[in-house]
């Protein structure tokens, strides 16, 4: 199946106001986008064998800044030639790359690790500038996506094989692990750096080479990161970057037979054509999928903690995350003072652009987003559901939209059936936990959910009693290079970060040795 409907479903999925940005905010983002187009990680090139190319036909695509409109630059729209040229450069380099040591690698990535840290405040900017996330979000981002470039420096070196006790005496059996080998890691454009560094880091460290194909919405983050891992001393050719024309990039990824591992963040419908598509190579597939995440709130929750919380698990990134509360579903016995307490919290968050001082919620990625919110909000409003608070774009124009609060939500809403990936939190209602569990896994999905209690043995029960990959307990952020990401149902296949993160990089590989006892 052609990726052409692939990255056409990725594309579309590509009163009580909260206070208002400076005047003089956007002049403010013209100046800071003029100076990092001086900083020595700014680069506007694709990334094949260790050199920065245009496109073959010189055709380019422009990147905007979401806050304002403006042109930031321009990148290559490369297509089907540069990505097999991509592809040809990594499996060049996996001969060399896969034989050094482990502890070898380790230095490189260790080196990448302390680049990234020493250019974190320009990283930060560039994420906000393309991104539009809050630059305090956006530094956030930068610790978050270096840690797992540390973590797999260290995690290089403790990839263990294994010897098992052989059923005959004249035999030894040993289990080797070993690189899968050139990888196409598909990211998107919500965390342009962190989903990046979560598939290359590991890949690295077990010795696979990369060709990374970033969002054509935030493109920049993903070349500072390359450039960074080229001054690391990283080889030519171990990770390369191309990106333009989404279809024939994605199609040329699928069909080579030297790619032997697709990795993906993003929707579940793109997820599931890419994972058709593999199967014509046989390709291994790791798919970090959409979600719908489910925010109880029961009665003997601390209302603080619970606000505090969900209010993190909700508006993050402006909620366009695939890990953000979709659902927060409170017992009767609380709802009342919890939506006021909540709605009281989230009318004070600023909107603006990133870079003014205080900003929560920057703007939104695309118009095509919006469109969403305000479809989503329409379902809801027609079938009952009452906003109390927001519910319409900013007016500060562009994309910026109200943070808001929809009451007397049901599950047969959009709100709550689907993912909104916007600044709209819907309350729904329960009463036993019994019932909030079943509100809870009545979805497709299944990456995060959260819970708040103080009873424990709840804690256990409804924790084990959820479908989903991830769950908080008294927390709203629960992301950490330490801890296995991923989803189960339809959110995806496989683990990233922690050591279980190494896995999706080795094949294991069994050998016999015999004739043991002979002369």
């Amino acid at each position: 199946m052609r990726l052409q409907r692939i990255m056409a479903v990725s594309k579309i999925l590509s009163s009580h106001l909260p206070r208002m940005r400076r005047p003089n905010a956007f002049r403010q983002v013209s100046s800071v986008a003029s100076a990092l187009k001086n900083s020595p990680i700014f680069r506007t090139m694709g990334l094949i064998g260790g050199k920065w190319v245009e496109a073959y036909d010189h055709h380019t695509l422009q990147v905007n800044n979401p806050a304002n409109g403006e042109l930031i630059t321009e990148i290559p729209f490369m297509g089907t030639l540069e990505t097999n040229d991509a592809i040809s450069a990594a499996s060049e380099a996996f001969e060399s790359w896969s034989k050094l040591t482990a502890a070898e690698r380790s230095k490189y990535l260790r080196n990448w690790y302390d680049l990234i840290m020493t250019h974190k405040e320009d990283l930060g900017k560039i994420i906000t500038l393309e991104q539009g996330k809050p630059l305090k979000e956006a530094l956030g981002e930068v610790n978050y996506g270096a840690s797992f470039i540390e973590f797999y420096a260290e995690e290089a070196k403790r990839v263990y094989g294994d010897i098992i006790p052989a059923p005959l005496g004249d035999r030894r059996l040993f289990v080797l692990k070993q690189p899968v080998g050139v990888v196409g890691a598909v990211t998107p454009w919500n965390f342009p750096l962190a989903m990046i560094t979560r598939k290359v880091g590991p890949a690295l460290a077990c010795g696979c080479t990369v060709v990374v194909k970033p969002s054509e919405l935030t493109p920049l983050t993903a070349l500072a990161a390359a450039e960074l891992a080229l001054q690391a001393g990283i080889p030519p050719g171990v990770l390369n970057v191309v990106m333009g024309n989404a279809p024939k990039i994605g199609d040329a990824l699928l069909a080579s037979p030297q790619v032997r591992k697709i990795t993906f963040t993003g929707s579940t419908a793109v997820g599931k054509k890419l994972m058709a598509g593999a199967a014509d190579t046989v390709k291994r597939v790791s798919l970090e999928l959409g979600g719908n995440a489910p925010c109880i709130v029961f009665d003997d929750a601390d209302l603080d903690v619970a606000v505090k919380g969900a209010l993190a698990a909700k508006f993050r990134n402006s909620g366009q995350t695939c890990v953000c509360a979709n659902r927060i579903i409170v017992q009767e016995g609380i709802y009342e003072k919890f939506a006021e307490a909540f709605s009281k919290a989230v009318q004070n968050l600023q909107v603006g652009d990133g870079f003014t001082e205080g900003v929560a919620q920057g703007p939104l990625i695309n118009e095509s987003a919006v469109q969403k919110v305000e479809r989503f909000l329409q379902d809801a409003s027609s079938k009952g559901a009452k906003v109390i608070l927001g519910g319409k774009r900013h007016s500060l124009g562009m994309t910026f939209y109200e943070p808001t609060i929809v009451t007397g939500v049901r599950s047969d809403m959009l709100l709550a059936s689907e993912e909104v990936f916007g600044p709209v939190a819907p309350l729904l209602r329960f009463k036993t936990e019994e019932e909030a569990i079943q509100l809870a896994n009545n979805t497709k999905a299944g990456l995060a959910a959260y819970l708040f209690t103080r009873n424990i043995q709840r804690t256990w029960r409804v924790s084990e009693a959820l479908e989903y990959g991830l769950v908080g307990v008294n927390e709203g952020i629960i992301s950490t290079e330490v801890a296995p990401f991923g989803g189960v149902k339809q959110s995806g296949l496989g683990r990233e970060g922690s050591k279980y993160g190494l896995d999706e990089y080795l094949e294991v590989k069994y050998v016999c040795l015999g004739d043991m006892n002979r002369s």
